[in-house]
């Protein structure tokens, strides 16, 4: 196993563990004890909690060390057993670490928090780091984490200590405590030290608070980041501070965190082994995060580029109303949940087509739920006699390289020839949280999988009997945190043979022009059919914020929402919001409109389209 952290932390994000401190004291030891001796007298204790990490899935572990330098230990009359805590603390990390963890050297600072360097001797602060992370590179740390930084000055001077000793380095501030010194200028210090290799950021704000310090960390450091936020605040329980920020809530916000581009995230004062366990599940299949199966582009294989794909035109009835210009609508629903729920799914679509409405969209499994297979639903739609065009989404979470080529070739031999490609939500998020996501590519592989099959090549550039002709679409997130780097992944789809967009429901439509006008200066573009949801209350749409990646909910629509008191109110308030939006953009040169059916409502989504 490779025990170079930077080259790991380069390669794909990394999972840190979460609190040592909460843990020990939720375990019993009182406030007043030195925890750092705790890897003398109760060694099987802190073994304990290292071992809870590593099994709930943390790629680095940090040693129970905060504290153990000579300054502070000093306080409880320590200071003589300096080296033996070090050391006693990195033999207990690396035994439960194995060979697939690393282990970090932690520190944190020697002055009080608000003293500064100015209430100690400057080299008496840098003599104790240096001797600390000695002891910790000499017992066989991967790497240092100097942490909970409430001053520059003596980060820095820590930093400088630190790389003595040949260990990659994280420097990490505590946001809240720069509120006079613009944390801009802080992390630019720490970006251009030569003895900072990774920036952080940790402690005193809770998972929403410190998204906000992310954005602006990242927009301002060209090092790897890393990103650990307490569980929100502490509450007072039976005498005891407990921190009640659900693992959930923690995951959600660790995927923006990495959705940021953020290198690494781990958790501060009140997670747990429990927030680990759920967030390294949700993070370790991420698209970016995961280390995908490459697929060759066909002018890549070596010996044959097969056949010239078909016009985009002629490969299905909703493809050649794409290429001609004309807006195009769509419906979103959801496949049955069995076969006994057909009749009503295809009583659905038949309004849909009486409507005028040209296609119906099928999840595939969205948000991690089993539903029916996206191909079986379409097929029964041509079955029933249905005219209007079925899309099916492909995800990659659920089936392996082999088994979404067979799928898609399946579905194209019953004449469903347009698709939509999406990479897929993790199962953390659905009613299957310990299912494998397999995730053997990511949506810009699964298209350039397409792309060959439209040339009649296989997965391994190998031929096949002839062209698939198949329109590729792909998914588009207008409202995404970092849109750099979304632009990015959808010029990658659209270098891959992506042929139109669909983007996820769109509720800013000046957000959505913005960004149109950016993707108009980055030809080409393909055409851009946009979603809609009209929200069914303040509660949904609070849902939607907080649990579908890629959707943000302005707050003027929120209060909208809220000054509502009947249902009734609320949905046709939605229904409004969502056909503003519409209007909006009937100038925007878009390729049409994709309407969300909530709850199966499909006459809810027909209202937004009704003219």
């Amino acid at each position: 196993m490779n025990r170079d952290f930077l080259q790991r932390i380069a390669a794909a994000p990394l999972v840190f563990d979460g609190a040592m401190g909460t843990v020990i004291y939720q375990k019993g030891v009182f406030l007043n004890a030195c925890y750092d001796e705790l890897c003398l007298s109760r060694s099987s204790l802190v073994a304990e909690i290292h071992r809870d990490y590593v099994a709930a899935g943390a790629d680095v572990i940090e040693t129970n060390t905060f504290g153990a330098n000579r300054v502070k230990l000093a306080e409880f009359g320590l200071a003589e057993k300096l080296p033996e805590i070090n050391a006693a603390a990195v033999t207990l990390a690396r035994r439960e670490a194995g060979a697939a963890v690393l282990v970090a050297g932690a520190c944190g600072p020697c002055s009080a928090r608000g003293a500064g360097l100015a209430a100690l001797d400057a080299a008496t602060i840098e003599a104790a780091f240096d001797e600390q992370v000695g002891l910790l590179a000499q017992a066989g740390a991967d790497l240092v984490v100097l942490e909970t930084f409430h001053d520059a000055d003596e980060l820095l001077l820590a930093a400088r200590a630190a790389r003595r000793h040949g260990l990659p380095v994280v420097a990490s501030v505590s946001p809240a405590a720069f509120e006079k010194t613009p944390l801009e200028t802080v992390l630019a210090r720490l970006d251009a030290s030569p003895d900072v290799d990774v920036v952080g950021l940790n402690c005193q704000y809770g998972p929403a608070e410190m998204l906000e310090p992310a954005r602006r960390a990242r927009a301002a450091v060209r090092k790897p980041l890393l990103v650990m936020p307490n569980a929100g605040g502490p509450h007072e329980v039976g005498g005891r501070s407990l921190y009640l920020t659900s693992p959930e809530y923690y995951t959600e916000y660790a995927k923006k965190y990495i959705e940021l581009g953020a290198n690494g995230v781990g958790g501060c004062c009140g997670t747990t082994p429990a927030h680990i366990r759920m967030a390294a599940k949700a993070l370790h299949v991420l698209s970016g995060v995961k280390r995908h199966l490459e697929i060759r582009a066909a002018d890549e294989a070596p010996a044959n580029a097969g056949a010239d794909p078909a016009p985009f035109a002629s490969k299905s009835p909703f493809a050649a109303r794409l290429a001609a210009g004309r807006r195009i609508t769509s419906v979103e629903i959801l496949p049955p949940r069995s076969a006994q729920g057909l009749e009503g799914f295809l009583a659905k679509c038949r309004a849909c087509e009486a409507a005028g409405v040209d296609a119906v969209n099928l999840p595939d499994g969205p948000r991690a739920s089993a539903r029916m297979s996206v191909v079986a639903t379409a097929f029964a739609m041509r079955a029933a006699g249905l005219a209007i065009e079925p899309i099916p989404h492909c995800c990659c979470r659920d089936r392996n390289l082999i088994g979404l080529q067979s799928d898609i070739l399946g579905g194209v031999a019953l004449g469903l020839k347009t698709w939509l490609f999406v990479t897929g939500d993790p199962p953390k998020l659905g009613n299957y949280p310990d299912a494998t996501g397999v995730f053997d590519v990511d949506a810009v592989g699964l298209v350039r999988l397409c792309a060959n099959l439209n040339r009649g090549l296989d997965a391994a550039s190998q031929p096949l009997d002839g062209p698939v002709p198949l329109a590729i679409g792909v998914g588009l997130n207008p409202a995404a945190i970092d849109l750099d780097r979304e632009i990015a992944h959808f010029e990658a789809k659209v270098a891959a043979g992506a042929e139109y967009a669909i983007t996820q429901p769109v509720f800013d439509a000046e957000a959505l022009l913005r960004f149109l006008d950016r993707l108009a200066k980055r030809p080409p573009l393909i055409p851009v059919v946009i979603g809609l949801y009209p929200l069914l209350s303040a509660k949904n749409a609070d849902f939607m914020n907080l649990y579908v990646p890629g959707v943000h909910v302005p707050e003027p629509i929120l209060e909208r929402l809220r000054q509502c008191k009947a249902k009734e109110d609320a949905i046709a308030t939605g229904v409004e919001i969502a056909r503003e939006i519409r209007a909006r953009l009937a100038d925007a040169p878009i390729a049409g409109f994709q309407v969300s059916a909530p709850l199966g409502r499909t006459d809810i989504a027909l209202n937004v389209l009704r003219e």
